[in-house]
């Protein structure tokens, strides 16, 4: 048995080997931190409660038909996502929670009641009529009207910048790659570098189509120009409010967006509701060379509508004969119409990419969100509260923290500088964890978080503990220290894992069936529960086992939290080897 055991080498962090496990617990230490620092967050990312701001949960049902599934809520969610964009917050937070919840969170003292109406109600899509345009942006170039969207029915036209000589409805302009796929034409570029007027922006060519005669009345009030005049689209505040309480028959200002530039619009009243909408696509038309398309349709209302509408616009000049598809006072796109498009479909084409389209698609599709929400709990701490509640939680986390180093101290002596140093590790790995999780998947550290990490500590002290009762049971069997630690370790490790494996479960459960800050509580009870088993596996046993090899804790000196008098036994003794010697016969 001798021989067979001797050629046998202990495996990598057993007790013959703990460095090796220290070394992979440095390694993965020194890796955080340096993620840490060259990502730059250098820490944890505050949530509402701490950080101050509104919080709006919001519950999902089915409405017209539409089902609660996991496409719909993410396209509620980039609807609402925009919509809260344009109060003009930063780091604000739009995200599911559960299968019918949508968190809103939206930080540093924005208006509750102004979150509520962008999140909480219908966004209005609706098709206008352009009046005329201008650059949003004075301080930049004008944009470039190489190529805009097309509109087009039945067949799809071909690409060039002016009408076919057969007739087919074709509307040339330019188009951008922007998520939208927003558009400013040629005439509109005239219009950039001119000021606009109160007068109509173009005489209609035909004669029956002049105001007064039944067409659209083209002309642009004095107090319109006014507020266009003064509109600057990229103040997102004032954005907001250009189409704040107005109504379908009113003329509004709006803003939209090419690129980097914004153009501001003067829209006529609403043509067509968003409403008759009845489906929108993005496909890529390999036939006609155009690339990646929206094909959108209406329903039977809708599609007469539509059919007038481009008819009277086909015989506008630029940019009249444009529709801007308006949705929630940001024009989204701004397509130009050559000729009418009966039948209730229609197809805008231009330089879209496959996510442009899509989202041009969603806007058309889902105007509207695709699902009634109604608001559960709006929450609203101020930033100066939040700053106390932090205060006042790491006091309650540094005190917590002192008292379980004391008891160890009286209790353990020796030992509590092991528990300390395991401490301070676990504490490291939770903070650059947090701090690069709320990078990696947008983690915020709220105050049950918080609570969550305090409870932690007792957790991970109590593991601590669970493994030196186990060291001093041995030792109080007459083992040495060595020996003790071995075969504590087994004995411990499974205490320390089924103790650990019900904490988890617990902090699993609660994440899974909670919505909101709870989650925070429970995701950061779970992370410390693996973190500490980490820490003692690596870190606290291999520690343990390279101490045990010290003369201070090994001859079980009073301090070192091992002696034997104040365990109540004697020295183990030192058994000394007796080689028996063949005695020797005498021959008679």
């Amino acid at each position: 048995m001798a021989a067979a055991n001797k050629g046998r080498r202990p495996s990598p962090g057993s007790q013959g080997y703990p460095g090796r496990a220290l070394a992979v617990i440095v390694i993965a230490l020194v890796a955080l931190t340096g993620g840490m620092f060259l990502s730059g967050n250098t820490t944890p990312r505050l949530g509402i409660d701490l950080a101050g701001g509104v919080s709006i949960t919001l519950s999902a049902k089915a409405d017209q038909g539409n089902a609660v599934t996991k496409s719909n809520m993410n396209t509620a969610v980039g609807i609402i996502n925009r919509r809260v964009n344009g109060l003009g917050v930063s780091e604000a937070e739009v995200q599911t929670q559960g299968s019918n919840n949508i968190i809103v969170n939206i930080p540093k003292g924005t208006n509750a009641a102004q979150a509520e109406q962008q999140v909480g109600t219908t966004a209005q899509l609706a098709f206008r009529q352009v009046l005329t345009a201008a650059d949003g942006n004075p301080a930049t170039a004008a944009p470039n009207p190489s190529a805009s969207p097309s509109a087009s029915g039945g067949t799809t036209p071909k690409p060039s910048g002016t009408p076919s000589a057969t007739g087919t409805p074709k509307a040339t302009g330019s188009t951008t790659s922007s998520p939208q796929g927003r558009a400013v034409t040629d005439a509109l570029k005239s219009n950039v570098n001119k000021a606009p007027t109160p007068t109509p922006t173009a005489t209609p060519s035909n004669p029956a189509t002049t105001p007064g005669a039944g067409a659209a009345d083209l002309s642009i009030p004095a107090d319109l120009q006014a507020k266009l005049d003064k509109l600057d689209c990229t103040d997102p505040t004032q954005r907001t409010a250009a189409s704040k309480g107005t109504k379908p028959g009113d003329k509004v200002v709006a803003c939209g967006q090419q690129g980097d530039q914004w153009i501001k619009y003067a829209l006529g009243p609403t043509l067509i509701d968003g409403k008759r909408v009845s489906g929108a696509s993005a496909n890529f038309d390999s036939q006609q060379g155009n690339g990646w398309v929206v094909n959108l349709t209406f329903d039977s209302k809708g599609a007469s509508q539509f059919t007038k509408v481009t008819g009277d616009l086909a015989s506008q000049a630029q940019p009249n004969n444009q529709f801007a598809i308006d949705l929630d006072g940001n024009v989204v796109s701004a397509p130009s119409v050559s000729q009418a498009l009966p039948g209730g479909s229609a197809q805008i084409s231009g330089s879209f990419t496959q996510k442009s389209a899509e989202d041009l698609a969603n806007v058309l599709k889902y105007g509207s969100l695709p699902l009634a929400f109604s608001i559960q709990d709006t929450t609203t701490v101020s930033p100066a509260l939040g700053g106390e509640q932090l205060r006042g939680g790491l006091i309650a986390g540094a005190v917590g923290l002192v008292l379980v180093v004391l008891y160890m101290f009286a209790y353990y002596r020796g030992l509590s500088l092991v528990a300390l140093a395991s401490l301070v590790v676990s504490g490291a790995l939770t903070y650059t964890i947090m701090c690069l999780l709320g990078e990696a998947i947008g983690f915020a550290l709220n105050l049950p978080a918080v609570c969550g990490a305090i409870v932690a500590i007792g957790i991970t002290a109590d593991s601590f503990i669970v493994f030196f009762e186990r060291i001093r049971d041995e030792l109080r069997e007459g083992r040495s220290l060595q020996p003790a630690v071995a075969r504590g370790w087994p004995r411990a490790r499974r205490t320390i894992l089924v103790s650990d494996f019900v904490s988890f479960l617990a902090a699993a459960v609660l994440f899974t069936v909670t919505v909101g800050k709870v989650q925070g509580f429970a995701f950061t009870l779970g992370l410390t529960t693996v973190l500490d088993v980490v820490v003692v596996f690596l870190f606290t046993k291999p520690l343990m086992t390279i101490l045990a090899r010290r003369p201070f804790f090994a001859q079980g000196h009073k301090w070192s939290g091992l002696d034997p008098k104040a365990l109540g036994v004697q020295a183990p003794l030192r058994r000394s080897v007796r080689h028996n010697r063949p005695t020797e016969t005498k021959e008679a």
